[in-house]
């Protein structure tokens, strides 16, 4: 595992409030690491990169993401929340990455939102 993968693990996914999470390089879009079963193709790292460079875009059409269409309910140019039914898609960015993380409908969207908030912070503290 590299140091992402623990990050993931030990910051998102051990919350058990985190159903998948991946971190992106911003710059490049490509897909630093993931957890095992998220399916996170290089053209969706795409989409949530450009995500935050089109943040009206975004807000009005949200994202159309393993099967499910996620309505944006907030967006800015750190943090981007969505919503489908009960699952909810979270994209967070740094100075040079973006985490991505998904909760279901068994999971509190408030403590995942938190978790993805405190790993994102600490990568700022980092400068990364």
């Amino acid at each position: 595992m590299n140091q992402f993968q623990n990050l993931i693990h030990d910051c998102l996914i051990d919350t058990r409030h985190v159903e998948h999470a991946g971190v992106l390089v911003a710059k490049t879009a490509s897909i630093a690491a993931a957890t095992t079963r998220f399916n996170m193709s290089p053209q969706h790292a795409q989409m949530f990169a450009d995500a935050f460079k089109h943040l009206m875009s975004t807000r009005e059409h949200g994202f159309y993401f393993l099967e499910r269409l996620y309505t944006c309910v907030r967006a800015d140019k750190n943090s981007i929340y969505s919503k489908c039914e009960g699952h909810g898609l979270l994209l967070v960015k740094t100075t040079l990455y973006i985490i991505v993380a998904t909760y279901n409908d068994n999971m509190h969207p408030s403590v995942c939102v938190e978790a993805v908030e405190k790993l994102a912070q600490y990568l700022r503290a980092k400068g990364k």
